[in-house]
């Protein structure tokens, strides 16, 4: 059991302790912290294991597609970081995403200049290209207070009126 939530930051300061503990969960880590306004907020981001784990097959299968032409290289790569996006394109992650996508870009541009011994691929060439294929990184999932968010028929505009009904037969 470990203290976290609303509370756990006021709790574990009363008893002397330090910033409450964070946990894994689907692959992220999840993190009590306070939003710009100072309101609780819990911040999601990218298990860095996983992270690393997901770039080294990158590096592996770049390793295998150096020779291949770029074009065919960046569809591929498109591909991969277009998914790894849309799972990890949560509120409060964006600095995850950016980071990948700059390894992303390293790793590829270090395959390059290892087709020959005497490629100079310049990083700004590399970062033209990886612009060129490579997405950016965007938040594609809504807050949980929005993605959870209930609308019940109490809240409708007709709610107040009886001569509004429902049946499920279809008369009503």
């Amino acid at each position: 059991m470990i203290e976290f939530g609303r509370y756990a930051v006021h709790n574990r300061r009363q008893r002397g302790l330090s910033k409450p503990e964070t946990f894994d969960f689907l692959g992220f880590t999840l993190i009590c912290t306070a939003s710009r306004r100072g309101h609780f907020q819990i911040r999601r981001k990218s298990r860095r294991d996983r992270m690393r784990a997901k770039l080294q097959e990158i590096r592996e299968e770049l390793r295998w597609r150096r020779h291949d032409p770029i074009p065919e290289q960046g569809r591929w790569l498109q591909q991969v970081v277009r998914g790894f996006f849309n799972y990890h394109a949560v509120p409060t992650n964006m600095k995850a995403l950016v980071m990948f996508r700059y390894r992303v870009t390293e790793l590829w541009w270090q395959a390059l200049r290892k087709r020959s011994h005497r490629d100079n691929t310049a990083w700004e060439r590399a970062r033209k290209i990886a612009d060129d294929w490579l997405p950016r990184p965007k938040i594609l999932h809504p807050w949980p207070s929005i993605r959870f968010a209930v609308n019940h028929s109490r809240w409708e505009p007709d709610a107040g009126n009886l001569h509004v009904r429902f049946c499920a037969g279809g008369a009503g």
